[in-house]
């Protein structure tokens, strides 16, 4: 009881919250537990207390949980906020004044990756992706980007429970070759689309981690292929990269 006494009960449930959120696997209440200290009921009666409220989700035959939709858009609320807002977009249009092209950033959902802010190019000829945009994971260079920073074990797991749609030409639609795409992307540091998702279309995208690697989100652009080649992508990715170190440093310093 003294050791439950330490954690006040207003901030129980939040700690729990944070263990989920720092890891990048579905967790038991006991594997919850040896980071908090809580009596063991304790835990177990505030876990199904958040899956009953929607926050997490018991994985099915196994006593493991992890995020839902729920708890991922209060956390991309919290981003969204009015300063980090602003930072965020300013940094999105500095991007944008460099590489000429429409900027975004994205974030992984259950049903792929979600554009939640965007700039857009000058350019007459563009190609409209507006913010509440979904794209897929398999063949867009954000979600490449998301897959690549799995550990090779869940990379794999998570391509082989994907529905590879072939949605081009280019499109990845065997598990092997889009497992050896992320390995490349893994290595470089960032993805590539070569017209995978849309025909005429080529992206380039790089991740935006927190202060501890973990990613939060992919800073993309992206081009129709007759004014843009991957090879001019490539030459200004460490555009990209400054910008995500701006971001991790302005968003979670």
């Amino acid at each position: 009881m003294a050791e439950e006494n330490r954690i006040p009960t207003n901030l129980r449930t939040l700690l729990i919250l944070e263990v989920i959120g720092r890891s990048d696997h579905a967790m038991t209440p006991t594997e919850i537990n040896q980071q908090i200290g809580l009596p063991k009921q304790t835990v177990h009666r505030l876990v199904t207390t958040l899956e009953k409220e929607g926050f997490l989700a018991k994985e099915a035959d196994r006593n493991r949980y992890r995020p839902t939709r729920r708890l991922r858009l209060l956390g991309a609320g919290l981003l969204h906020a009015s300063r980090f807002h602003i930072t965020r977009h300013q940094v999105l249009q500095d991007v944008a004044s460099q590489v000429k092209e429409a900027v975004n950033f994205v974030v992984p959902e259950e049903t792929g990756m979600h554009y939640i802010d965007r700039i857009d190019t000058d350019w007459p000829f563009r190609i409209q992706l507006p913010v509440g945009t979904n794209v897929p994971f398999h063949c867009t260079a954000s979600g490449k980007t998301f897959m690549a920073s799995l550990t090779k074990s869940a990379r794999q797991k998570f391509v082989m429970g994907l529905q590879l749609a072939k949605l081009t030409d280019n499109t990845h639609v065997s598990p092997e070759t889009l497992l050896d795409d992320l390995a490349h992307c893994a290595k470089r540091g960032y993805a590539l689309d070569s017209e995978e998702f849309m025909d005429g279309m080529v992206a380039i995208a790089v991740p935006v981690t927190d202060i501890h690697g973990r990613f939060v989100a992919a800073l993309a652009y992206h081009g129709p292929s007759q004014r843009l080649s991957l090879e001019q992508a490539e030459k200004r990715i460490d555009v990209l990269f400054k910008a995500a170190e701006t971001l991790k440093a302005s968003l979670f310093s």
